[in-house]
């Protein structure tokens, strides 16, 4: 196969060869890196993954999957709300650039109470001139917000937390001994628990949705995604707790009991900070399989710091390198969130191996990161920037109306085929913590 990221995921994921996928479709993403086969490959390594459960050959279509690295609705009638707040975004500082991410009312109130300005962006960009840039990310990373100044990758690579992310494996896989081997059949009989948030871990559990996993996505009370939960609850039933609560802390206990997976996107310590350490959800139920996320990796001073795609594409060198090969004046960044949905996708094979590795009789999980992911794409850049980009066209949607919770709406095609057969959403989309917190 010449997509020349299969071999580092395959070699990453399962534990023998696996059989390479089909390709259909063509075009390339506007990238400085190789970003559509990175795509292209992390979907087939997921469609592998299902396959080697299930059966059947994998079939991935290159535009398709390139489209799906991005928003997928195609709302008729409405609009999706910005994928930004009014604050947020790149800023130039005395030094160079820096990022905020404040999409977050708790994030954008962190970010606001460093720089003692109003939230709007021309008092935040005149203040922030003012400012060196590793100082500020200093600054509102301490005051709990999420911050990110802009590094070249060499700056990176000396950087403490950039040797421990490579030092790090894509994968983190932890064995915890033997189990009963699982012999029931097929996906529609695994409940799986998802505790994350935008984007990784949501479309890891939304591909598994897609192919008959019954996932429960649980949310704290405060916590919205305005504009992308029209993508990231497909399939789901979307329930709240509020696990500061005693009561909903115990109904999250009696869930974990349940499930099958554990999908989880918290922070390194925050769940042991919750009572719900490794020891603990291992106790509660022996044979779950646990697969998690941090933005930064698993070693290193920044292993517990807050972190989005956004944040982990400036630290790691991305946009710098999409800024200078562009010849332009200010950070450039990938043309998608691709280091979210990598991962995502990423994270689905985890979880299908682990299903495997259960059926045989053993007990694995895995942990994964955004910079882990963003180290394996700036392995493969692009000899230069290549123009006639994929473009949406009218013959990229279904004709099928999915009656999401927001109104009715076309979705781009899915791009894999395993086996003949796509996934199918047995739930439309819909707003989070509308359903109560149990299984179906």
């Amino acid at each position: 196969m010449g997509n020349p990221f299969w071999d580092q995921l395959c070699a990453a994921v399962f534990s023998e060869p696996a059989a390479p996928y089909g390709v259909t479709g063509e075009g390339r993403l506007p990238s400085v890196y190789k970003t559509s086969d990175f795509a292209e490959a992390t979907i087939g390594l997921a469609g592998t993954a299902f396959a080697r459960l299930q059966g059947g050959a994998v079939a991935v279509d290159r535009r398709l999957a390139s489209l799906w690295f991005d928003m997928t609705l195609r709302p008729i009638g409405w609009q999706v709300p910005s994928l930004w707040d009014a604050v947020a975004g790149n800023y130039a500082c005395k030094d160079g650039w820096i990022r905020l991410h404040t999409n977050a009312p708790h994030h954008r109130v962190a970010a606001l109470s460093v720089l003692h300005v109003p939230a709007e962006r021309a008092a935040v960009a005149e203040v922030i001139a003012g400012w060196n840039g590793a100082e500020l990310e200093r600054a509102v990373v301490a005051a709990n917000g999420c911050a990110a100044q802009m590094r070249s990758a060499e700056d990176w690579g000396e950087h403490p937390q950039g040797r421990a992310v490579a030092a790090e494996p894509l994968v983190h896989w932890e064995d915890h001994g033997e189990c009963a081997p699982d012999a029931r059949a097929g996906l529609r009989v695994i409940k799986v628990l998802d505790l994350t948030r935008v984007l990784a871990g949501p479309v890891a559990t939304r591909f598994l949705a897609g192919f008959g996993a019954q996932v429960l996505r649980i949310d704290p009370p405060s916590w919205n995604e305005t504009s992308v939960e029209m993508e990231v609850t497909l399939g789901k039933r979307c329930a709240g707790l509020d696990l500061k609560q005693s009561r909903d802390l115990a109904r999250l206990k009696v869930l974990l009991r349940e499930a099958d997976v554990f999908v989880h996107g918290y922070r390194a310590d925050a769940l042991e900070r919750l009572g719900l350490g490794d020891g603990v959800r291992r106790a509660l139920n022996p044979n779950l399989i646990d697969v998690r996320l941090n933005a930064y990796g698993w070693g290193g001073p920044w292993r517990e710091r807050r972190g989005f795609d956004s944040l982990v594409q400036m630290s790691c060198g991305i946009a710098v390198h999409g800024m200078l090969e562009a010849g332009a004046d200010k950070p450039v960044p990938l043309p998608v969130q691709a280091l979210d949905h990598g991962t995502g996708y990423l994270m689905a094979a985890c979880v299908l191996e682990a299903l495997a590795q259960r059926r045989a009789g053993r007990v694995r999980s895995a942990k994964v990161s955004l910079a882990r992911t963003a180290h394996l794409l700036m392995q493969h850049p692009c000899a230069q920037v290549e123009s006639g980009a994929i473009v949406l066209a009218a013959s990229d949607s279904s004709a099928r109306i999915e009656a999401t919770g927001w109104g009715d709406a076309h979705r781009i095609k899915v791009p894999l085929k395993v086996g003949g057969q796509g996934p199918v959403w047995a739930l439309p989309a819909r707003p989070l913590r509308g359903d109560p917190a149990q299984f179906s």
